[in-house]
């Protein structure tokens, strides 16, 4: 079968008909005196495949009937409709080539989530994994394609670095040659940097916070799909983000329908995110409906828990954008909005930062966070001392706003919590092909 024109699984059943070579892997195996079932995988689907005593030679029969569970094989044979047949389609077996016969396969139905996540190298195979990573794939690529279309430059920032962005309780600290570093929390005091170069860029990077969480929703190290735009207030900010989310559910839904299926999402609760427009609200209006309609009496100055979030956005099929919380609560580079005398005014009792989260519906959470810089030192310095800092080491960041400072905003996207959403899984961890969390480092 050396000099066969092999095509995929998937290009075999949209030829309908005739004969075709395919490769795969062996999926499900069933056998009886005469018949050997095969379903065979790749990348781009399955199909059953009949090998039929009599119709091979006594030898293919014989080697097929012991081909067990991810075998690796080639198939040549003749494809017709079959409605019965797994995705419609059987291979008629003519000849065969096995590439390697697998060892007896670890992984059996109805294994523990741990199990699979231990056998993660192996459980990648799957179809739920499968289609998980081709949903994971179109997301990055629209992110890409969504900022590079809108003159966004990709802009690069170091993994190692010097200073705390996001809080020092969350660093990795990691031995540097004769020194220490931090493993990046975020892009984004580079990116400030970047912006009066390139003005508007953006970054799809790993990151990485050491929480000692081990909710559903945390990891240690992720993807951050980050932005920053010089001369771009917080709104504008907050709806360039509304526009990456539908950009993303428009370009899934045309392209991951099957993968969609195989997981058993439920499209119509998908729709709702390219076809409505997302309301924002602030802070201390999420307070108010949730003490109006959730029966939840939230203190004005705490941040919003999971409980919170989930609670809240009962009452939304879209996202929602909050904005306008309380400054105190924000880290430091958060701008604390100034009211015009006459012009504006605030709902909330106490100073807001120009910021944002954006919240997902049925339960997914906080999927971006972002906010206007603050450029003003003084106000900078006060901040990075009450969390801990030292203002030296962030020196060449203040210069930023010493060497013609402008107004400008950002955000970073949770590339898993925005896939975990897609996919409706109830587990971040399986949103990456490896997770990393404060209990599992391996495989």
């Amino acid at each position: 079968m050396e000099n066969q024109d092999f095509i995929s699984i998937q290009e075999a059943m949209d030829k309908d008909s005739g004969e075709v070579s395919i490769r795969g892997w062996v999926y499900r195996e069933r056998k009886s005196n005469k018949f050997v079932f095969i379903v065979l995988r790749d990348s781009s689907n399955i199909i059953q495949c009949v090998i039929k005593k009599g119709s091979v030679t006594d030898e293919i029969f014989e080697e097929a009937s012991k081909l067990l569970m991810e075998s690796s094989v080639k198939f040549y044979g003749e494809i017709k409709k079959d409605e019965r047949a797994p995705t419609g389609y059987e291979l008629f077996v003519k000849d065969m080539e096995i590439v390697q016969i697998a060892e007896p396969f670890p992984i059996t139905k109805d294994q523990s989530p741990e199990f699979l996540l231990d056998q993660r190298h192996l459980w990648l195979r799957s179809r739920k994994m499968t289609a998980m990573l081709k949903i994971r794939h179109t997301v990055i690529g629209a992110i890409h394609e969504f900022f590079r279309s809108n003159g966004y430059y990709e802009f690069e920032a170091p993994i190692f670095q010097p200073n705390a962005c996001e809080g020092g309780s969350t660093l990795f600290e990691v031995k540097y040659f004769q020194d220490k570093v931090y493993l990046a929390q975020t892009w984004q005091l580079y990116a400030e940097a970047g912006i009066f170069s390139l003005e508007k860029i953006y970054n799809v990077s790993p990151t990485f916070r050491s929480e000692k969480s081990k909710t559903s929703r945390h990891l240690a190290e992720f993807w951050m799909a980050e932005m920053e735009a010089a001369w771009m207030n917080l709104e504008q900010c907050s709806e360039v983000g509304k526009d990456e989310i539908k950009f993303i559910f428009e370009k899934v839904l045309k392209e991951n329908k099957k993968d969609l299926e195989i997981l058993g999402r439920d499209i119509t609760k998908l729709m709702p995110m390219v076809e409505k427009e997302y309301p924002t609200i602030t802070y201390t209006e999420a307070l108010k409906i949730l003490k109006e309609k959730s029966g939840m009496d939230v203190e004005w100055g705490k941040d919003l828990r999971t409980i919170e979030e989930e609670k809240l956005m009962e009452h939304f099929d879209t996202p929602v954008v909050v904005v306008d919380y309380p400054k105190e609560i924000m880290a430091f580079y958060k701008m604390e909005k100034k009211l015009r005398p006459g012009v504006d005014k605030i709902d909330a009792p106490g100073p807001v930062a120009l910021c944002f989260d954006m919240l997902a519906p049925e339960g997914y959470g906080e999927i971006i966070g972002g906010s206007q810089r603050d450029t003003d030192i003084e106000e900078l310095m006060k901040y990075i001392k009450k969390e801990g800092e030292d203002p030296k080491n962030y020196d060449w960041y203040l210069d930023l706003r010493r060497f013609g400072s402008v107004p400008h905003s950002g955000y970073g996207l949770g590339v898993e919590r925005v896939v975990r959403w897609i996919c409706g899984f109830e587990n971040i961890k399986d949103a990456i092909p490896f997770p990393r969390t404060m209990l599992r480092k391996s495989p």
